[in-house]
């Protein structure tokens, strides 16, 4: 149990149990069971109309699930008025009251719950999100970034069970965002409550939460801690949503620890702990900074699979590192990330290259699966 602004204990599990929402003929939400342990981080990740506001509204009491139920602390909540749940919610608009002060603004609902000591207590608010300073200014007189962190104290000091953020970074600048990405982690690791937030930006996802569930159709794709998402996707949709994956269509050939898919011609060796499908169709993935560019003159590195030759057809420099594109005759275009060592691109457009990858780093999903899946989502706030 965590301890809040004012040394009370609080925080609980949030339980969602076969919870559908039906909007008429649309289903937004698909019996979705999902536990989230007291004090945890924890993620909703997914595209627009993939379900998570919807979920987090659900929780919220905004919406009335359509079937199923939810708890907090074991307690049924799924009628309760939103005003009566153990819950507050930080929204992307922060919807401060721009004739108050700061510190009144984070005292208003306990005011308004006739709290001993608001004021006081609305100062340790302001306090934990390092503002105090600011507490005699009007909302108009703060940065975004400040803006949010009052909304976020605003809502800490009435001590919620359960803090629901629905897309609060969005209207930031990106480096502001990535601050209160670090931010927002301190702050939910001082207090110890359970945190769910709702976006649509895997980074953010994986840099603050503990657990990430990737939300594609109203259902939870996949669900875990976020390098076990990334390092090991057990759906088309997740490797393509979560950062980027080169997925190749195979056929396996060869059984046992170790799969041998034949991809166009070419052996590639699967591990089948790595692998959701082990006989027939399967797609083969490795993430595009796993792989290694080879010229003619590289000799082929030991346990490697390789691919190619190809040509490179794009080479775009990004300071960290270097992205390219090659083309790869009957297998399409495949994704390269380089570290830029020694300074730039090791080789240039045109080039004829090989691809080699530890073949640990390969994992097999799927034959049915469509390879574009969640590639290419154009996304707003769902």
């Amino acid at each position: 149990m965590g301890v809040t602004t004012n040394g009370s204990e609080t925080g609980a599990d949030l339980e969602l149990i076969r919870v559908t929402k039906d909007f008429g003929t649309f289903t937004a939400v698909d019996d979705l069971t999902l536990t989230i342990p007291s004090g945890s981080f924890f993620a909703l990740l997914g595209p627009s109309g993939c379900g998570k506001t919807t979920t987090l509204r659900m929780v919220a009491g905004l919406e009335r699930p359509s079937a199923g139920q939810i708890r907090i602390g074991g307690k049924d909540i799924t009628a309760t008025k939103a005003y009566q749940r153990p819950v507050n919610t930080v929204f992307q608009s922060y919807a401060l009251f721009p004739h108050l002060t700061v510190l009144e603004n984070v005292a208003f609902g306990l005011r308004r719950s006739g709290a001993k000591d608001a004021l006081a207590k609305a100062g340790n608010g302001l306090d934990l999100v390092e503002l105090r300073h600011l507490a005699d200014r009007k909302p108009s007189q703060l940065s975004g970034g400040q803006q949010q962190r009052v909304a976020l104290a605003r809502a800490l000091v009435n001590n919620p069970a359960v803090l629901l953020l629905d897309e609060p970074l969005g209207a930031l600048d990106l480096k502001l965002r990535r601050q209160m990405q670090v931010e927002l982690k301190r702050i939910q690791t001082e207090v110890g409550l359970t945190f769910v937030h709702v976006t649509h930006d895997q980074e953010e996802a994986m840099t603050m939460a503990d657990t990430v569930a990737v939300m594609n159709a109203g259902r939870v794709e996949q669900m875990g801690p976020p390098a076990e998402l990334y390092e090991l996707p057990r759906t088309a949709f997740v490797a393509n949503f979560l950062g980027q994956s080169n997925l190749l269509a195979g056929t396996v050939v060869e059984q046992g620890e170790v799969l041998g898919v034949d991809v166009a011609g070419t052996r590639i060796q699967v591990p089948a702990a790595r692998a959701v499908s082990h006989a027939g169709s399967v797609l083969v993935g490795v993430r595009p900074e796993k792989v290694m560019i080879l010229t003619e003159r590289d000799p082929l590195p030991p346990g490697c699979n390789v691919l190619g030759p190809g040509t490179v057809v794009d080479v775009s420099f990004s300071g960290v590192s270097t992205q390219y594109q090659v083309m790869l005759p009957g297998l399409g275009t495949f994704g390269v990330f380089v570290q830029n060592l020694v300074g730039g691109a090791t080789v240039a457009w045109g080039d004829t290259v090989r691809l080699a990858w530890q073949a640990g780093f390969t994992f097999g999903l799927d034959g049915g699966d469509d390879v574009s899946s969640g590639a290419l989502e154009l996304d707003g706030v769902a």
